[in-house]
């Protein structure tokens, strides 16, 4: 996209550049315009997007694999607009062995855990799934949606991101707020093949103009790093920490990412109320199991709750 660089572009030589009339440029600036970029535009230069774009580039993704995550990755695909990219691999199907891997520049019908939209503005998130096929079956996988939370803030941690913790079952919180989400789809049988689509929503630098439909409170990592840094680069961070961390989730289960979780656990030995399909329990956090099922005291005892339809907040805010 010749915008991006953040300078001017005319009209009518960008016209002459893409074989295309200046009506067919206007229209596609309207089109651009409606994934949400914001284009000045001024008589006599042209269009421009201010501060230009930072598009993510293969070449640089994979320029930043380690060896071991390089060896692992059979597929990577990068959208400019689909409907998800959890939905795409769906379409795609697994690879028989390694990732494949799902990358977009928006998303038009991005979702989270129990069905909640995902904004996705258009260069200004990470939007990522990784697919993977694994052996042991849906019974070796019971916690992972809490291991890929570890893998995230490790990446995370790589960038130089600090005050992180997650929030049971799948989101990673910057400061208290809400940064990324998981979400975890699952097909396959429980003790035969099992292919396992990983969906990893990271906010960047969220457009003005959507804040106010985000319904919780959130960050984006521009708001709390300085130097600047391209969303290629932290994606290959995410891959280098996910890939050969799935390689040996499948032999060690969740146990080897529990007491990494529960140290990054946001809610531990805090007043927290659940809601089970309809069901509002309140008790005190007390981390997860061995299972990553939340432990919840009350004052009959302590619980085991699974993910499905259980949401979890402080008793003293909505978060």
């Amino acid at each position: 996209m010749q915008l991006a660089d953040g300078a001017f572009h005319s009209g009518e030589v960008l016209a002459e550049q893409n074989g295309v009339s200046r009506t067919a440029i206007w229209k596609q600036v309207g089109s651009l315009e409606k994934l949400g970029l914001q284009i000045k535009r001024v008589r006599g230069q042209g269009y421009q997007i201010e501060g230009g774009l930072d598009l993510l580039s293969e070449p640089v993704i994979r320029a930043s694999l380690a060896a071991d995550a390089a060896a692992l990755l059979t597929q990577m695909d990068i959208h400019q607009c689909i409907d998800s990219t959890n939905a795409q691999l769906r379409r795609q199907g697994p690879a028989v062995v390694g990732a494949s891997v799902c990358l977009a520049e928006s998303q038009s019908a991005g979702r989270g855990r129990r069905g909640k939209s995902w904004l996705s503005p258009f260069a200004s998130s990470i939007y990522l799934s990784v697919g993977w096929r694994f052996q042991g079956g849906a019974e070796v996988l019971e916690g992972l949606s809490l291991a890929v939370g570890v893998m995230v803030c490790d990446a995370l941690k790589d960038l130089g991101v600090r005050q992180l913790s997650l929030k049971w079952p799948n989101d990673v919180y910057l400061d208290g707020r809400k940064l990324a989400g998981i979400l975890v789809e699952m097909n396959g049988d429980f003790s035969g093949p099992c292919d396992v689509i990983i969906g990893v929503g990271i906010n960047v630098q969220l457009p003005e103009s959507m804040t106010a439909q985000i319904e919780q409170p959130w960050s984006d990592l521009r708001s709390v790093i300085d130097e600047s840094f391209s969303r290629s680069v932290l994606v290959g961070k995410l891959l280098n920490r996910m890939l050969p961390a799935l390689a040996v989730y499948e032999q060690e289960g969740f146990a080897l990412w529990r007491g990494r979780w529960q140290s990054l656990d946001a809610f531990a030995g805090r007043s927290v109320i659940v809601d089970n399909s309809g069901q509002r329990i309140a008790g005190e956090a007390q981390g997860v199991d061995e299972r990553g099922a939340l432990l919840l005291r009350t004052g009959t005892g302590v619980q085991s709750l699974h993910g499905g339809e259980v949401s979890l907040r402080l008793q003293e805010t909505s978060l």
